[in-house]
């Protein structure tokens, strides 16, 4: 009897792990990846979706923009300088990064470098101990959650080096390797090709800077004109292109070369790196404070919020320190009211409760890929895929027992597989109520006829470079958009 009961377990053993086997075998494996991909690096960058830049300098003293090089140290004495008030703003407006001007185009450097004299080092600011570089640093890491970047400006109109490639590439390195190993974990490196017409002729070593950058802090994104981590958008006022893709072709690119910004400004479909866009304008007109300029109305920054995040770029806002070593108080106010007009609009998402349709499901009804993952709270990793043969006209709808009032539609891709949807169009009750191209980390429509009212929000994907993955669908009703003004 007991070699029976033993037998018997050992049948039933076996067919419980056939049919364990068999459901293992059955489970729907993730779509394939599009090339190129974002790096880790790159996605937690395009998370953030907004960064704060900070100028600051001597430029903040002399009442101008491009400084000439000869400014006298002793002009550089911001008595009250608080970085820690720096960082409250930021946090309180949902700033995650701050880039600092750790030199800007005078050569005027901001921390105490031994490579050269010309520095807060000789300045009466705090007798010419201060360094306003560990500030900052000491300020994020007091707060916590605020990360640090710098700028360190590749023309340099004081240094007797520049326009000696040798000499100042020498110079300018050993400045980078200084910052880079002093302050510790910096997130983001930002070099640009700014220079006057006027100035000596100067070859950068570009590519020699990078690879230090890289040896230095291996997670570190590196910005300019042509990546390698993060590109220009291409102008100064913020706005991205209606289709602005994440992948181009890098060796398209150069820094400094006015002639491509629209190849910067949309990307390229067709790209072979993932590089995607940064969107960067000031709060004022000028870049560094102005004691006669004010920072922008509402609208426009809202406005130009939604053609930088809403078009799958990351928005750097300059706010730049007052001379007295503040951010003014009615720049904070002004950012205050642009967190709160963002938090309005999209701390809700009106489809929460709704139900979700779409034209078909990778693997079956019990798979990871279903429609329903558009409104949980991973804007990343869940998503909603179709079947792999069905490649085109394929839709998802959103489905609401009560009519809803919104102006505002967002949608996310799951880009850490690729960018794919090239033509999309959404529907509100069977009328067609936006078209876009791009979609990216997140496209935002805000509904040229105002506010709409309805149950079922269907969105189709004309065109894709391979099935579509939508990570997200929003409804929000943004009580700011008049689209008459």
């Amino acid at each position: 009897m007991d070699t029976l009961r033993c037998f018997l377990f050992t049948i039933t053993l076996l067919q419980v792990s056939k049919f364990v086997i068999s459901k293992r075998d059955q489970v729907t494996t993730p779509p394939l990846p599009i090339l190129p991909l974002p790096s880790f690096s790159q996605l937690k960058w395009q998370e953030r979706e907004l960064i704060m830049f900070l100028h600051f300098g001597v430029n903040t003293f002399t009442d101008s923009e491009w400084g000439t090089g000869h400014e006298n140290p002793a002009i550089f004495n911001p008595v009250g300088l608080n970085a820690n008030q720096w960082v409250k703003v930021a946090a309180e407006a949902g700033f995650s990064l701050m880039i600092l001007t750790a030199k800007h185009h005078d050569g005027f450097c901001l921390w105490p470098s031994k490579y050269t004299g010309h520095s807060v080092e000789s300045s009466p600011w705090k007798k010419g101990h201060g360094d306003v570089v560990q500030e900052l640093v000491n300020a994020a890491k007091n707060h916590g959650g605020i990360d640090v970047g710098l700028y360190l400006s590749p023309w340099d109109r004081h240094d007797k080096r520049y326009g000696n490639d040798l000499e100042y590439n020498g110079y300018y390195m050993a400045q980078l390797q200084e910052l880079l190993n002093k302050y510790g974990s910096i997130r983001e490196i930002w070099f640009d090709g700014a220079k006057g017409s006027n100035a000596p002729n100067m070859s950068y070593y570009f590519s020699d800077w990078f690879s230090m950058v890289k040896e230095l802090q291996a997670s570190i994104n590196i910005f300019s004109d042509a990546g390698p981590d993060v590109r220009w958008v291409g102008n100064e006022n913020g706005f991205a292109g209606d289709s602005c893709w994440s992948t181009i072709n890098r060796t398209s690119l150069s820094i400094g070369n006015g002639s491509i910004v629209d190849y910067l400004n949309t990307g390229d479909p067709e790209g072979t790196d993932w590089l995607p866009a940064e969107c960067d304008v000031s709060i004022r007109r000028g870049w560094f404070w102005h004691k006669s300029e004010s920072p922008k109305k509402l609208s426009m920054l809202l406005d130009i919020y939604y053609k930088s995040v809403g078009r799958n770029c990351v928005l750097l806002f300059n706010v730049p320190p007052n001379s007295t070593g503040l951010v003014s108080e009615d720049d904070a106010q002004r950012l205050r009211e642009f967190r709160g007009a963002i938090d309005t609009i999209f701390s809700t998402n009106l489809a929460d409760k709704c139900l979700t349709k779409a034209s078909s499901q990778r693997g079956d009804k019990d798979s990871d890929f279903g429609p329903q993952n558009v409104l949980d709270s991973d804007h990343l990793w869940t998503y909603w895929a179709p079947k792999d043969e069905e490649f085109k006209d394929n839709w998802i709808e959103i489905k609401c027992i009560d009519e809803l009032r919104f102006n505002v539609i967002s949608i996310q891709e799951a880009i850490g597989l690729g960018q794919r949807i090239k033509q999309h169009e959404v529907y509100v009750d069977g009328k067609k109520v936006a078209k876009g191209t791009t979609v990216g980390h997140k496209r935002l429509h805000r509904l040229e006829e105002g506010v709409v009212e309805g149950r079922i929000v269907r969105i189709k994907i004309l065109k894709s470079r391979a099935v579509p993955l939508i990570s997200s669908v929003g409804l929000h009703y943004d009580p700011f958009w008049h689209p008459d003004n």
